[in-house]
């Protein structure tokens, strides 16, 4: 979050969560490089998508439907975040829909269930019956994985199968050490006996596989390229 600019600004940046965003950013890369021919034009179409998908209208959503302490306060109010989330859903499902009619028809498929996610994720409906650590890994984890192939390909290999696991499982590794990092957060760092080393060891934990997804995208960006 940065500590300059207007204070909704600051709180805009924060709401996108910016480096779990990169890491889905980084899955649809990834799921895209292992195309054996690529269209440049739609790993970008992919990354908007994503972006707007998720880092804008998921976590507008998201601040909507939580249930316990809003992480980035009040400084929105219900109908700005609706707003925001739905504009972002409109600009992602334009997208998608430009090239699910005209090349990748099997891309409706991730398409619905995304859509499905966004909203009973973010705002815990059936009383957050998918708001769990598995539904996560797999609905931000693994699909965007599948996303960028299929978007490519119009079909699934099993090696885009297989990385969409492995994504899957780095993702409920991530959210799994995500929770209690936040809960030590929220209680201060002298909330439980070695809150402060924990609060550490989350923040080591979740930096390492963030950067470590991004990086990982960026290499093979940069070896397809080259």
């Amino acid at each position: 979050v940065p500590r300059w600019g207007p204070i909704k600004f600051r709180i805009f940046v924060g709401l996108l969560f910016l480096p779990y965003t990169g890491m889905v950013l980084s899955f649809v890369v990834i799921g895209s490089m292992l195309a054996p021919t690529l269209h440049w034009d739609r790993v970008v179409a992919a990354i908007v998508v994503y972006f707007s998908g998720l880092g804008i209208a998921a976590h507008a959503l998201d601040a909507l439907g939580s249930k316990k302490a809003k992480p980035w306060g009040e400084h929105f109010s219900t109908r700005q975040l609706w707003i925001m989330a739905m504009g972002a859903l409109i600009v992602a499902y334009g997208i998608a829909i430009y090239y699910m009619v005209l090349y990748v028809p099997l891309l409706w498929m991730i398409a619905i269930l995304e859509g499905f996610f966004v909203f009973a994720y973010n705002l815990e409906w059936f009383n957050g019956r998918f708001h769990t650590d598995g539904w996560f890994a797999f609905s931000w984890g693994m699909l965007p994985v599948l996303a960028g192939y299929i978007l490519q390909t119009n079909r699934i290999s099993a090696a885009s199968l297989m990385m969409a696991l492995a994504m899957g499982l780095l993702s409920y590794v991530e959210i799994s050490a995500s929770r209690p990092y936040k809960e030590l957060k929220r209680g201060g760092p002298y909330g439980l006996p070695g809150g402060t080393v924990h609060i550490i060891q989350y923040e080591k934990i979740l930096k390492g596989i963030s950067l470590g997804v991004i990086l990982l995208g960026i290499g093979l960006l940069v070896w397809r390229l080259s």
